[in-house]
Order: structure tokens, then sequence, then C-alpha cells
């Protein structure tokens, strides 16, 4: 037992050496990749690092995908923000290698496609032609490999690489490389598990090609050019434990908590320091007799200084519900439900398909 527990607790003896000053890396690197996917995720505040067992694993924590329940799992995501103006996709597939090992395949889009350029609207002798407006899309892109090994009755341990694209139409790009690492250990009627994401840090090489109209136009807005450079992403670590009841012979009730661990700075979470910030989220899932789902869950705790200059703490409730009927799930999730007068809603749907259901 205490072997089991020390290989989880080798994700944490790092934490203090991998923090970083402000003034070398950025905060929010890569943040479209901390989203989430899946509806009964969000519906929970992404608070399914212990409880995860589906495809979507893949992306929270690839030691659940020995709990898929087929031999063959895909899974679809699609969802919308600001009003439709960005688009959030999400696609993925997991295998059942043995008893003792899975492995899974995801990708993720995040892009606001038809973004106009008028950077070459004004041309050097200050005419203005607007069949000089071309239009362009700004995607983030990630291609997620995951495995997992069960290693006895109560550890599992996975790993994820990932490889990350970024592009802003043709005039820029970036190629990164990341690794994660999970571990969960069932300790009981608990099961606990830590994830460290960007275990080694992740870089981004980001390279710029601009023309000689758009660096003038650069300079003469008073902007600074952009240059060719690294964008790293410093290492998130996140902790969970969950446990399930069983109510009656019909119900289940699962509750989850999480906290965040990131290094790279102080950020507005409940318990803001520097380097590291803390931010806790709960999840909590009602089954019926494993067909229907109603989920909640309360995340992105915040200080906010309000007009009058009073400070609150403001919370984010998230709802879903899903169903589960022979091999196929459909989860829904309300999201960004939160401060009402700046809520932006966002309605979630996610499909998984079962195929090759083992007997």
């Amino acid at each position: 037992m205490n072997k089991s527990i020390n290989i989880i607790l080798l994700l944490l003896v790092q934490l203090p050496f991998l923090a970083q000053d402000d003034d070398i890396t950025p905060k929010y690197s890569n943040e479209f990749l901390n989203i989430g996917v899946g509806a009964r995720a969000l519906g929970m505040s992404n608070s399914v690092i212990a409880s995860t067992d589906d495809v979507t694993s893949g992306y929270w924590n690839p030691t659940g995908l020995l709990n898929i329940d087929s031999d063959l799992q895909i899974g679809l995501m699609h969802s919308e923000y600001f009003a439709g103006i960005a688009k959030y996709d999400y696609a993925a597939v997991a295998k059942k290698i043995n008893d003792t090992s899975a492995m899974s395949f995801s990708f993720i889009r995040f892009g606001v496609d038809n973004i106009p350029n008028t950077t070459e609207l004004i041309d050097a002798q200050g005419n203005i032609n607007y069949d000089r407006i071309s239009y362009f899309s700004a995607a983030d892109m990630a291609f997620i490999f995951s495995y997992a090994r069960k290693i006895n009755d109560k550890l599992d341990i996975g790993g994820s690489g990932k490889i990350i694209h970024r592009k802003v139409g043709d005039f820029a790009k970036s190629w990164g490389f990341g690794i994660d690492f999970a571990a969960t250990y069932q300790l009981g009627n608990w099961k606990i598990a830590a994830l460290t994401r960007d275990v080694t840090t992740t870089f981004n090489a980001w390279s710029f090609s601009l023309t000689d109209q758009m660096i003038e136009t650069f300079d003469r807005t008073d902007n600074e050019i952009p240059e060719n450079g690294l964008e790293i992403t410093m290492p998130r670590i996140i902790l969970a434990g969950m446990r399930q009841w069983k109510i009656g012979k019909s119900f289940t009730y699962l509750a989850e908590l999480d906290a965040d661990f990131t290094t790279d700075g102080k950020r507005n979470v409940l318990i803001a320091r520097d380097p590291i910030s803390i931010d806790p989220h709960f999840g909590m899932e009602l089954g019926f007799k494993n067909i229907v789902f109603v989920r909640a869950g309360l995340g992105n705790l915040q200080k906010v200084t309000e007009i009058t200059g009073k400070e609150v703490m403001t919370i984010q409730p998230n709802i879903g519900i899903g169903v589960k009927l022979k091999g196929i799930s459909l989860d829904y999730a309300l999201t960004d439900i939160g401060d009402a007068s700046v809520a932006l809603y966002s309605n979630v749907f996610s499909l998984r398909f079962n195929l090759n259901k083992n007997n």
C-alpha cells in the first residue's frame, strides 16, 4: 500500500521546483485545454478527475480508460461561446487493449472563423479599398494520445502525450508538445486521484509571417510587432477524491471534490498565492438504474470588486442531465451561469457510442 501511495506522491514533490517567476512565463498559456470536454464533466464543474470512466478519460485522467464498458468507445461534443462566435469541438476514440491496459486518441479544436483582416484596407496612399479585406480563422488545436495500465487491484497509472497546434490565419502559427501523468488509487470506499498536466512544462514555438503592409500598420498604430519565440505552459496539478453511495435498489449518489494547483503565479482563485494558487471545485451526480443521471457542480470561485468598491465572492454553478441506453449515452450541460450581470449561457451536448460490447 505504501509503495502505491508513493507513486501518487511523486506527482507532487516537484511542485515547488517547477514554479517560476511571472516575468519568465505567462499565465493562462494554452488555456483552451482547461475548458474541459464532455457534458457530464462540464455539468459537474469539471470535478471528474477521480470518477471519469469513459472515452473522455483520455483528456481528464487516462486511468479512467480502464473502466470503459465496451471494447471500443467513441465520444463527440460541440459547444459554442460568445453567442456562437467561438466554436469548441471534441472527438475521441478509446480502445481496451486487454483487462489491464487501454488507450485513446482525442482531438480538440477551439476557434473563431471568418475574422475580417483589415490590415491592408488602406494602401500606402491612404486610399480605402474594401476589396482588400480578407477573412481568416484563429484556432487552437490539440491531438492527444493516452495510455493507461492497471498495476494492481488498487493502483492504476496512465499518461498522455499531446501535440498542440495554434494558428492565426497565415500570419502566425505555433507547434508544441506536452506530457501529462496520472495515478488513481482505491482507498476503501474512496477513490483518490492525482493528475499532473504539462509535467515537464509545455513549449509552444511561435513563428510569424507578416507582410510589409501589416508591419507598416503595426507601426502606424503603435502596436508591438510580434517576433518568433517560445511560449511556456507551466505544470498544473489536480488532486481529487470521490465516493459513490447506493440509495435503495435503484439510485446512486456520487460526489467528488477536486483542487487545481497552478504554478504560474498568483491567480484570482479561492486561494491566491505566488507562485502557487489553489482552485477547488465540487461536483455531484444522482443516478437512477444507471440510465438517467442528474448532475450539478460548483466552481470558478473568485473575488470580484464591485463598482462600489466592495469585494465579493462569486461562484459559478453548473447543471446537467444524462441518459444512457443500449450503448448510447447523451449528455447535456448548461454552463457559465455565474453572476447574472455577465453570464454567457452555453448549452453543451455530447454523445458516446459503445461498439463491439464485451459479453
